[in-house]
């Protein structure tokens, strides 16, 4: 049977590649937490394969036979909302579908659960089931409940303070162990009650013994897992496509199966497995996926607008430093989410592809807008190259004429200038370059760099490549000019630029227009360095 790289729903090894379950967590840890009893957190952000390590890790243990397992999603409950007799039936009803589906030799623990549920509305209906299985089962139970963090307040605090009450019967009574599995650790949860108390995750579930992380894939495992299609296929990747997926995904799981996918199975012409899959297929794999906006970068998008994401995200596209009063737990759910990542000691955007995706999210409204401002052949000259002066001249009176309605617009008001000139760059190269993005912490500037195909080769072909450096003037002109020259040559020597051009924006309201728009060409580091005043 032909296998596939999977992009929705958990793997299913007959049709996926897949990575097992001792590839991504370290089995001997989770085997002790069990043996000891423990019931832990197992957390990480959506689409990393948390559900189907969760299934294949109950299907490995019921294959040992020490002990029975069972993978639970209640994510159905959460539309109980603080109802707390609904939610129960729903999560017990959940137990007893989970059962009937993977316990074929243990058939009488759906009927046990249905005979609870028929009773009178019980808010005590997920101990129940789970002592009564416990007490009929011969084997000590395992079971990972998941989606355990999409439950709000009440519901969330009755399954919690079910668990602990059931605890201390384990296992002759209540699970031996129990895992339960969620975008966050419970101890960052936030419980509103319907009476509006605030109860954390931690007092209300005190019993947990371990969180366990599911880190994303490592390069190795990104190797393995395109190794099986060369192995299934006999197509190879050249040299440089691994390190090219690496660079865009840093091993976040959807995005390696989802690039892959894309590049080795979409187009008729990529199924020719005698062809290996290059290094620009990647890159044209990468943009159609920012462009088709599939659901996972939907969803991904849609977090930006959250204010807690905002505090974080937005001074990372400034380069600007975290503010004092930004809480350590903003920091840590746009990890938990996977927006961003700590490396080096120092957060960063969690990876390439993201880079992209966040300022043309953010900008997406505003290139549509720009319809009959920024049009590509305005500033493609005869050569096919980009008249790169003429595009900037226009976008220094554009910024001049409109930025003070149009900033007003953004969410991000304070990362306005560097999103605004990206909009007007991505409408007028869409469809024929391309912009790779450098920000972070402190940085102090943004990074662009264009990519221009100058021939029908297309991005294999010689392009025009050009360097373009944001900075917010702080320290006045002359200070802030020379930092940006010499910020901005290093980044051309990275880069083997062509052309570069410095962008300093002067925020200050009280300064005239015709003082802050300027053309200046400067030499630095044996390089010229067009700098533009906005």
């Amino acid at each position: 049977m032909d296998k596939f790289f999977n992009t929705a729903g958990p793997n299913q090894p007959d049709i996926h590649y897949t990575l097992l379950p001792k590839d991504r967590v370290s089995w001997p840890e989770m085997s002790i937490l069990i043996a000891a009893r423990k019931y832990f957190i197992l957390h990480a952000p959506r689409q990393t394969g948390k559900t189907s390590l969760l299934i294949n890790l109950m299907r490995f243990i019921n294959e040992q036979g020490q002990y029975r397992a069972l993978y639970v999603n209640i994510e159905a409950a959460q539309a109980a909302r603080n109802d707390v007799l609904m939610a129960a039936a729903a999560m017990a009803q959940a137990l007893a579908g989970s059962a009937r589906l993977y316990w074929k030799d243990f058939p009488q623990a759906e009927q046990l659960a249905l005979e609870i549920l028929q009773r009178a509305p019980n808010a005590e209906a997920v101990r129940q089931v789970l002592q009564t299985w416990s007490e009929h089962s011969v084997k000590p139970l395992i079971i990972f409940l998941d989606e355990v963090d999409a439950l709000v307040g009440d519901t969330l605090i009755s399954l919690l303070r079910q668990i602990r009450a059931g605890y201390a019967q384990r296992p002759e009574a209540f699970p031996q162990s129990m895992v339960l599995c969620g975008v966050r650790d419970v101890r960052d949860y936030r419980i509103h009650r319907s009476d509006g108390e605030i109860i954390t995750g931690g007092s209300a579930f005190n019993i947990k013994s371990e969180s366990i992380r599911l880190g994303d894939f490592t390069q190795s495992d990104v190797k393995a897992l395109l190794q099986q299609h060369t192995i299934a296929t006999g197509q190879t990747f050249e040299p440089g496509a691994l390190e090219e997926i690496w660079e865009d995904t840093q091993g976040q799981p959807w995005l390696v199966n989802a690039l892959a996918y894309e590049a080795c199975f979409r187009k008729p012409d990529q199924r020719d497995r005698s062809v290996p899959v290059t290094v620009e297929q990647m890159r044209q794999a990468r943009e159609s996926l920012i462009l088709r906006r599939d659901t996972h970068l939907d969803q991904l998008a849609d977090k930006l607008r959250e204010l807690r994401v905002k505090r974080v995200i937005e001074p990372m596209l400034q380069g600007a430093e975290l503010p004092p009063d930004v809480l350590d737990d903003d920091r840590q759910y746009c990890i938990d989410l996977g927006l961003i990542a700590r490396r080096d000691r120092q957060l960063q955007i969690a990876n390439r592809l993201y880079r992209e995706v966040l300022p043309r999210e953010l900008t997406s409204i505003v290139q549509d807008s720009l319809q009959g401002k920024a049009e590509q052949p305005w500033f493609v000259l005869p050569d096919g190259s980009l008249e790169m002066d003429k595009l900037l001249e226009a976008f220094q009176q554009f910024f001049r004429e409109n930025s003070e309605s149009w900033l007003q617009r953004y969410a991000y008001h304070e990362a306005g200038p560097q999103l605004l000139l990206q909009a007007f760059l991505q409408r007028v190269v869409n469809g024929g370059g391309r912009i790779a993005r450098e920000y972070g912490l402190g940085r102090g500037r943004t990074d662009l760099f264009l990519q221009w195909p100058l021939t029908a080769q297309g991005f294999v072909g010689p392009m025009q490549q050009v360097v373009l450096e944001l900075k917010i003037q702080h320290k006045g002109r002359a200070a802030t000019l020379a930092q940006g020259l010499e910020q901005t040559a290093h980044y051309c020597d990275q880069c083997g630029a062509d052309s570069a051009h410095l962008l300093i924006f002067d925020r200050d309201p009280s300064v005239a227009w015709d003082d802050k728009l300027y053309r200046e060409t400067h030499t630095h580091g044996g390089r010229t360095i067009t700098a533009w005043g906005m």
